[in-house]
């Protein structure tokens, strides 16, 4: 069984309805994750997304801010919610699906804009939030799962336009890295990514403040799918949809894609 999955920081699942159809219509993933969807779970626009063969959701939601959600083709079975860093926000939802494969769709604090937990709340929140998903990883070591979403954090010197530039920004660096890292070991987690493209550079947001965007390519790769290594060489065909990033009032994120083959 092949299947395609995709992941994409909305930023309003509502306000943004006609790109989620158009995405669903036009790339047709198996599975999309959906994070900062800013609704409650019954106010998103479930209806369209079913029109098109989505049937299945599971959701956690909040009114105005965070939210996740998985849209479906095939039955999806809740399987759990975390608050890590009991901050008490919607930003992980987790299912599995009929082939037995777990599907963690998280929307990690962004931090705020200055990298100190001193005098930033919402940066030590971050750092929180990573250890504790880490602390998580290590007791409840994953099988046949996949971890998508907004992570907030570009590792790579090439996850970001400029390396040297951004290690003082929120989101590249060293402490936020380290962190990321540290989660991503105790899962034994593949970044499936970077698996398939394993060179240059690659971008998954683009700021709003950009007169061009596109010109300007003045990106971070905040987005990500991880595996965990008994499925990780099943995967395959990883890609950005960067052109989504230019739709009609878009999200500032673009769609992150892989196939697997179980």
């Amino acid at each position: 069984m092949t299947f395609s999955l995709a992941t994409w920081n909305i930023n309003s699942v509502r306000l943004r309805e006609p790109i989620v159809l158009k995405l669903l219509q036009e790339q047709t993933p198996d599975v999309l994750c959906l994070q900062e969807c800013k609704s409650p779970v019954d106010k998103i626009p479930t209806e369209g997304f079913a029109a098109l063969g989505y049937t299945h959701m599971i959701a956690r939601g909040q009114k105005g801010y965070n939210g996740v959600a998985i849209l479906s083709r095939m039955p999806i079975e809740e399987v759990g919610s975390e608050d890590f860093a009991a901050l008490g926000h919607a930003r992980h939802i987790a299912g599995r699906l009929d082939n037995g494969v777990t599907i963690h769709n998280f929307y990690v604090p962004a931090g705020g804009d200055v990298p100190d937990r001193q005098v930033n709340e919402k940066f030590g929140q971050k750092l929180d939030y990573l250890t504790e998903m880490r602390d998580w990883f290590r007791a409840e070591r994953p099988r046949k799962s996949i971890l998508v979403g907004d992570l907030n954090i570009a590792p790579r010197e090439d996850d970001v336009w400029n390396h040297k530039q951004l290690l003082k920004i929120v989101s590249h660096t060293p402490t936020e890295v380290a962190h990321l890292a540290e989660t991503q070991d105790a899962g034994g987690w593949v970044d499936v990514t970077r698996q398939d493209i394993p060179d240059g550079p690659l971008f998954s947001w683009w700021s709003y403040r950009a007169r061009d965007w596109s010109a300007a390519d003045k990106g971070r790769r905040l987005d990500h799918v991880w595996a965990t290594p008994d499925i990780s060489n099943a995967a395959h065909s990883s890609r950005v949809l960067r052109d989504a990033r230019g739709w009609e009032k878009p999200s500032d994120h673009a769609p992150v894609f892989a196939c697997f083959d179980l």
